[in-house]
């Protein structure tokens, strides 16, 4: 594979969870798991990027790579368009968006979405899903669906249940008979030059109706691959809850690391 950096935002301001990237796991911050899991993977330099001394402090401290950023950032996209300006990143350098709340990342994940990217030079970002199972999930609007063409490229994201089956949908199903449904994981390979473009550009009408900012690239004639994930996405930590949920995967005693 080709050379690639991924890049873990880490912002200190949480609503649900107060700064969410040093909560403690296992003994280390959340973000220095995120950080170990992308070191784990191909890519050839890992940096964490953000805005809060703290977060840089410990980061650092541990041997990590930390870009210092804006604390203004609309969106994780525009967080990773100044990191990419900062390091004078060439246009087709490729770098993956890491969350910094997903310390149960595989590594395999983030070498797949890059290889993705790599595969189709006309795309600007490359992302993965995974097939939807169960009607709850479907019809979730915290989940969010992706369709697809038969080349990869995304057709639309929406938080709606699409593709809407005419027939079956009628009355809500009890049951999934196919697996046409793909929730989108939110795992993006970037294109550096793709980057400085979406941050001078306004938010489109869909990206505003749908709260998904990946609707700004389609609007503007981006292409964007899907690639089914190889493995499993483990759910990341939004909530009081889920942080107790990684705590005890990730104990010492467990052998999860």
């Amino acid at each position: 594979m080709q050379d690639f950096i991924a890049v873990i935002p880490a912002r200190h301001a949480s609503s649900r969870l107060p700064g969410k990237p040093l909560l403690d796991i296992a003994g280390e911050p959340m973000v220095a798991h995120v950080w170990r899991r992308a070191a784990a993977s191909a890519a050839a330099r890992v940096v964490v990027a953000t805005d809060d001394e703290r977060i840089r402090s410990t980061m650092a401290a541990l041997g990590a790579e930390v870009v210092m950023t804006r604390d203004d950032h609309p969106s994780g996209t525009d967080r990773l368009a100044e990191v990419a300006e900062r390091l004078a990143l060439a246009d087709d350098a490729v770098l993956v968006n890491v969350q910094g709340d997903e310390p149960l990342i595989p590594p395999a994940l983030i070498d797949q979405v890059a290889a993705r990217l790599f595969d189709d030079p006309e795309a600007s970002i490359a992302t993965l899903a995974e097939p939807i199972a169960d009607v709850d999930t479907l019809f979730n609007p915290n989940v969010v669906k992706v369709v697809r063409a038969l080349s990869g490229r995304a057709l639309y994201f929406s938080r709606a249940p699409i593709p809407w089956d005419r027939e079956a949908f009628a009355a809500r199903p009890e049951v999934l008979e196919t697996d046409a449904w793909l929730r989108h994981i939110g795992l993006y390979a970037y294109r550096a030059g793709f980057l400085a473009a979406y941050r001078d550009w306004a938010p489109a009408p869909l990206e505003q109706l749908e709260q998904l900012e990946q609707l700004r690239a389609l609007h503007h004639g981006h292409a964007i691959q899907v690639a089914l994930a190889t493995r499993p996405h483990p759910a990341g930590v939004d909530t009081a809850e889920d942080l107790a949920r990684v705590r005890e995967l990730l104990e010492p005693s467990k052998g999860a690391l």
